[in-house]
Formats: C-alpha cells, structure tokens, sequence
C-alpha cells in the first residue's frame, strides 16, 4: 500500500506548507509591531531618538 503513504505524505507537505506560511506572517507581523512601537517612543521622547541617530550637537567624550 504504498499508495496511501504517498497521499499521506502529500497531505503532512500541504500541512507543513500551511504552518510555515503561518509563521513567515506571524514574524512579519510581530516585527511591524515592534517598528510601530519603536517608532511611537522615539516620537513621544526626542531624546531616545537622538541617541539612535546622528547628532550634531558636541559630544562630551575622552577627546574633548
């Protein structure tokens, strides 16, 4: 009955095609997720976006 295994196998692919997929949008969704927040906190404290960007503003440092 090699037959049944072979539709048994095609079917655990669709499956396993399914389930990836799921987690590809999941990822996908999370990491829009995670750039909105950053995004909101940056804007709700310019001082956080500051430090991630580049600052004109002189930097107290060993060389000054």
């Amino acid at each position: 009955m090699s037959d049944g295994g072979t539709v048994g196998d095609k079917q655990k692919s669709r499956r396993q095609q399914r389930l990836e997929a799921q987690l590809r949008e999941n990822l996908r969704r999370r990491k829009e997720q995670a750039r909105a927040r950053r995004d909101e906190s940056a804007e709700r404290d310019p001082a956080d976006a500051a430090e991630t960007g580049p600052s004109s503003a002189p930097q107290d440092g060993p060389n000054s």
